[in-house]
């Protein structure tokens, strides 16, 4: 790769890495880290401000993962090395939402950043991953739950839409991340002890 490519991933991790739950939430006077499930995303910011804050947080969050991915596949064109690079920007993307450079390497669960990345790069997988996610929250209650199933789905759907491995590999990571990310969420879904999207956490 070009030097150039090596700034890309940079700045789309620096982008993946604004914490756009606390920024939104500021001025509440509440910590969204502190409250709820104490996670930076729509969800808990939806449980602690109000639906209003909480879909703000989601589409700036679903931006952050779709811009940059965006704007490299427009700089790189036909470079023979495009492909490589935007799959490294919009992992590099999820990894900036999840471990903040802002916040002490950490942060949310990058659901939301994800579907920006793939959105971009396969609007349809997105769709089913949506539709599943919103079967699996109205039928359960669990977003966390919606959020394992949605997420799995895409590698799939990209499989089955016959897309390019790149985008398939890139799929496999960002969901083997979602997932360890939401690993106390599995926990309690098997416990039965996970809290309904309905109901603020303590």
């Amino acid at each position: 790769m070009e030097p150039v490519h090596f700034l890309y991933i940079a700045v789309s991790y620096l982008i993946g890495a604004i914490p756009f739950g606390l920024l939104v939430s500021r001025g509440s006077g509440i910590d969204i880290r502190t409250q709820g499930s104490c996670n930076i995303g729509a969800t808990n910011v939806a449980r602690l401000l109000g639906k209003k804050f909480g879909v703000i947080t989601l589409i700036l969050d679903i931006c952050k993962g779709f811009v940059p991915v965006f704007a490299v596949a427009q700089f790189c064109g036909e470079h023979p090395q495009a492909h490589l690079v935007t799959a490294l920007c919009g992992g590099a993307t999820v990894v900036g939402h999840m471990f903040s450079v802002y916040l002490g390497m950490k942060g949310g669960k990058g659901v939301a950043t994800a579907l920006g990345v793939f959105f971009f790069l396969s609007p349809l997988a997105v769709l089913i991953a949506l539709v599943l996610f919103l079967a699996a929250v109205f039928f359960s209650g669990y977003v966390s739950l919606g959020s394992l199933l949605g997420s799995a789905s895409v590698i799939m759907t990209l499989a089955l839409l016959g897309e390019p491995g790149w985008k398939i590999w890139l799929a496999f990571f960002v969901v083997a991340l979602i997932w360890g990310k939401h690993h106390q969420n599995i926990g309690r879904l098997l416990k039965g002890t996970e809290k309904s999207w309905q109901k603020k956490s303590n």
